[in-house]
C-alpha cells in the first residue's frame, strides 16, 4: 500500500453497495496475520510470542513477535455495510471499547489506512443478519426460534466443542448491528465502541475480525484491494463469568462452550488471539477495555477458508481487572 498519498476517510455510517467493498477473492498477493506481531509498548501488557530484535529506525523499546493464529471466517460474515467505528446501534450490553493496532511484522511500522471489519452476536448469542436463525450455529445452520428469554442461576451452563466451521450462508435479514468497518490511521490504530458479545451453543464468546490492505478510501467508501487476515478475538473466562451476572447476559440459558473447550481458539494466549481485558471487577456492567495488535505479513494470504487451527498448550489469559 502506498503511505505517501493520504487516502480520503469514510464518514461515520455511510453504507456502501456490495460491489464497492473489498472482498476476500482470488488473486491476493498479500496478507496479514494478526495480533502477534506487535510493538512491545504498544498495548502494556500483552506478551504473547517471542521476541524479536528491533527492526530499524525504531525505537529501542519497540520489539516485535510472532503473528498469531488465523482462523475461519464462519457462516455469518456479510461484505462491509456499515462504514463506522460504534457499532453497538440498539443492542443493550456491556460497553466495550475494542482497541486495535495494526503493524508491519517484519518492520514493526504502523500500516495506515488499512480496512479493519469486526463482527459478533449480540448478549443473547444472535448475529445481525441472521435473526432468524436465533441464537446458535459456528458451524452449520443455527437453529429456528426466538432467543431464550428465561433467567438462569448462578453460572451459565458449559459445554463441549463444537460450532466454528466455514459455510458461508447469504443473510437472512437486512439487520446490521454489531458490524462496522474503520479504517486505522497513521500510528496503526483504529478503535470501536460496541457491547461486550454474548455465546452460542458451541462457541466459546468471541469477536470475527478481518483486515484489508491495499485498497483505497473514496467517497463511496472503501474500492480494491484484499483481504489479508481473517481472524477472532477472544475472552477470558473470568471475565466472561462476570459478565453472564449482568442483564441481559444473565438472561441467556444457552448452553455455553467455555475458553479450553473451544475448537477454533487453539490456547495460545495472544497469539492465538485472546484480549487484553480491563474492567474493575466489582462493577463490569460500567464497561470493559480490550486491546490487541495486528501484526501483518505481506507475504501470506488468509482468506478465512483455512482450516481450523488445532489445540496448542494452554497459555494464561492476558488480563488487568481492578
Amino acid at each position: 500500500m502506498t503511505d505517501n498519498k493520504k487516502p480520503q476517510a469514510p464518514q461515520e455510517s455511510r453504507e456502501l453497495t456490495r460491489r464497492n467493498v473489498v472482498v476476500a477473492g482470488t488473486g491476493a498477493v498479500a496478507a496479514v496475520g494478526l495480533g502477534g506481531a506487535f510493538a512491545a509498548n504498544a498495548f502494556a501488557g500483552e506478551n504473547g510470542g517471542r521476541r524479536e530484535t528491533p527492526a530499524a529506525g525504531e525505537s529501542s523499546g519497540e520489539s516485535c513477535y510472532r503473528l498469531t493464529s488465523e482462523a475461519v471466517e464462519g457462516p455469518y460474515y456479510i461484505d462491509a455495510d456499515k462504514i463506522r467505528r460504534d457499532i453497538t446501534e440498539d443492542r443493550e450490553g456491556i460497553p466495550l471499547t475494542l482497541a486495535l493496532k495494526v503493524i508491519d511484522s517484519e518492520t514493526c511500522r504502523p500500516i495506515r489506512n488499512a480496512a479493519v471489519d469486526i463482527w459478533h452476536c449480540d448478549a443473547s448469542g444472535v448475529y445481525s443478519g441472521y435473526e432468524n436463525q436465533g441464537s446458535g450455529g459456528g458451524g452449520g445452520p443455527a437453529p429456528t426460534g426466538e432467543p431464550p428469554t428465561g433467567t438462569p442461576t448462578g453460572a451459565p451452563p458449559s459445554g463441549g466443542p463444537g460450532g466454528g466451521g466455514g459455510g458461508h450462508q447469504e443473510p437472512t435479514d437486512d439487520t446490521r448491528y454489531l458490524r462496522g468497518t474503520w479504517h486505522t490511521d497513521r500510528h496503526g490504530h483504529v478503535t470501536f465502541k460496541t457491547v461486550f458479545p454474548g455465546w452460542y451453543q458451541g462457541r466459546c464468546v468471541h469477536i470475527h475480525v478481518k483486515v484489508h490492505v491495499d485498497g483505497e478510501w473514496t467517497d463511496a467508501g472503501y474500492e480494491g484491494g484484499h483481504t489479508c487476515h481473517t481472524g477472532q478475538f477472544f475472552f477470558d473466562e473470568e471475565s466472561v463469568l462476570a459478565s453472564a451476572e449482568v442483564a441481559p447476559y444473565s438472561a441467556n440459558t444457552t448452553t455455553r462452550t467455555t475458553l479450553t473447550e473451544d475448537t477454533i481458539y487453539d490456547q495460545s494466549g495472544t497469539q492465538g488471539g485472546l484480549l487484553r481485558l480491563k474492567y474493575d471487577k466489582r462493577h463490569i456492567a460500567r464497561g470493559v477495555r480490550g486491546s490487541i495488535t495486528v501484526g501483518v505479513d505481506p507475504d501470506e494470504t488468509h482468506d478465512g477458508q483455512d482450516a481450523p487451527p488445532q489445540p496448542s498448550a494452554s497459555a494464561s489469559p492476558s488480563v488487568s481487572a481492578s
